[in-house]
């Protein structure tokens, strides 16, 4: 694997961790207001996924 993919492989999971931050937050103040309920779930879901995907990443 060359130089390029291999920090690209290396700096994947904490941009995920940093959009499952933002996903998890956005989600939650969408709920809260009761602005958009349902894209509020769906990007707490978005969340989850994210934390599993960089856990299985990492493990």
């Amino acid at each position: 694997m060359n130089a390029g993919l291999t920090s690209i492989a290396a700096a994947a999971p904490a941009i995920a961790m940093l959009c499952m931050f933002a996903c998890l937050i956005g989600g939650t103040v969408l709920i809260a207001k009761k602005r958009d309920t349902k894209k509020g779930m769906l990007m707490l879901v978005m969340a989850a996924v994210l934390l599993a995907n960089v856990a299985i990443w990492t493990l």
